[in-house]
C-alpha cells in the first residue's frame, strides 16, 4: 500500500488561518497588533525571495511587517544599533535577520544580539538551552513545523522510536529535543553513525535532514514508519535542459511504497517554516503582554 502523503502546503495554510484568527482576537479584544521585523543585509537573490514571501504572508494574516534593508558593506555597529532599537520597540514582537549575511558579519553574534524573547527563529543559545532543559522558550521554526505535522499524523507519540538523521544546531538537535518532550525514544544519527541504514530501519519516526539527495532508500525504512524529509537539493532536471529539480534526502518513489506516511519535496516541510515563524510571532506577542498562548501553535 502506498504511503499517505503528508500535505505540508495545506497544513501550513491551516496554521496561517489559525494565526490570522488569533491576530484578529488580539486586535479586537486587546488593541494589540503583532509585529514582525525582518532585517536583510545585502541583496542575495534567494534571501530576497524568502523575505518577500515572509512579508506577504505576515501582512495576509493581519500582522505588522517591518522590513529593514541594509547594504552589504554595513558595519557590525550599524547592524547591532538597528537590532537594539528593534529590541526596545514594543510594537515589534518578533525579530529575524535573514541569513546568510556577508562574510564580515558573524551570524552567531547577530543572533546573540536579538532579545531571546523576540528571537522568533529560535536560534539563540538562550532558546536552545530553554528547549534542552524543558523550559519555555521560542523553538526553531522548521523543527516546530515538523512536530506539528507529526502530531497531526500520529497523535500520541509516546514510546515511539524516533531517528533524526542530522545533528545541526539549526534543525537536528532541536528536533531531537522536541521528540524527547513527546516521550519518544530518540536517536540522533549522522555521517559517522555505524550501520546507519540499520539504525534508521528501527525507527517508527524517521526524520532526514542532511542535505544529500535521495540518500534514504527503501531498505532504510521500517514498514509503516512516518518519514519526514527536511532535505532539499537543487539538481539539473533530467527532462528539461536548463531547468532544475528539487530533491529531498529521501528517495520518495521507493520509500513511499514502504512507509506509512511521508512528506514530499517540495510541498512537505518547506511551507511549514514561514507558517511557524508567524506562529512564533503570535506566541512572542502573547508572552510579552501576559496573555494566554495560542493552543496548537507551540511546542
Amino acid at each position: 500500500m502506498a504511503a499517505t502523503v503528508i500535505d505540508g502546503k495545506a497544513f501550513a495554510a491551516d496554521v496561517r488561518g489559525q494565526v490570522g484568527e488569533h491576530v484578529t482576537r488580539l486586535k479586537t479584544d486587546h488593541g494589540i497588533t503583532p509585529g514582525l521585523a525582518v532585517v536583510l543585509v545585502g541583496a542575495d537573490p534567494a534571501s530576497e525571495v524568502y523575505v518577500a514571501a515572509k512579508h506577504k504572508q505576515t501582512v495576509e494574516v493581519g500582522m505588522n511587517s517591518f522590513e529593514h534593508r541594509l547594504p552589504a558593506d554595513v558595519s557590525e555597529e550599524v547592524l547591532f544599533d538597528l537590532i537594539d532599537k528593534l529590541n526596545a520597540d514594543d510594537s515589534v514582537h518578533g525579530i529575524l535577520c535573514q541569513f546568510p549575511v556577508p562574510d564580515h558579519l558573524d551570524e552567531r553574534a547577530v543572533v546573540a544580539r536579538i532579545d531571546p524573547s523576540k528571537d522568533v527563529d529560535g536560534l539563540s543559545v538562550v532558546n536552545a538551552g530553554l528547549l534542552a532543559s524543558g523550559e519555555t522558550g521560542l523553538v526553531s521554526c522548521t523543527p516546530l513545523g515538523c512536530l506539528m505535522l507529526l502530531r497531526d499524523q500520529i497523535g500520541n507519540m509516546s514510546g515511539k522510536n524516533a531517528v533524526v538523521i542530522g545533528r545541526s544546531n539549526l534543525f537536528g538537535k532541536p528536533m531531537a529535543q522536541l521528540l524527547l518532550q513527546e516521550n519518544c525514544t530518540v536517536t540522533i544519527a549522522h555521517s559517522r553513525t555505524s550501520n546507519l541504514a540499520e539504525v534508521c530501519a528501527r525507527a517508527d519516526i524517521l526524520v532526514a535532514a542532511v542535505g544529500r539527495a535521495e540518500m534514504v532508500q527503501a531498505d532504510w525504512v521500517k514498514p509503516g514508519a512516518v518519514v519526514i524529509d527536511v532535505g532539499i537539493t537543487r539538481t539539473p532536471h533530467p527532462d528539461k535542459p536548463g531547468k532544475s529539480k528539487l530533491l529531498g534526502d529521501v528517495d520518495y518513489a521507493q520509500v513511499s511504497a514502504v512507509a506509512g506516511a511521508i512528506t514530499p519535496v517540495p510541498g512537505g516541510v518547506g511551507p511549514m517554516t514561514i507558517a511557524c515563524l508567524l506562529a512564533n510571532t503570535i506566541t512572542a506577542c502573547c508572552r510579552a503582554n501576559g496573555l494566554a498562548e495560542p493552543e496548537g501553535l507551540t511546542a
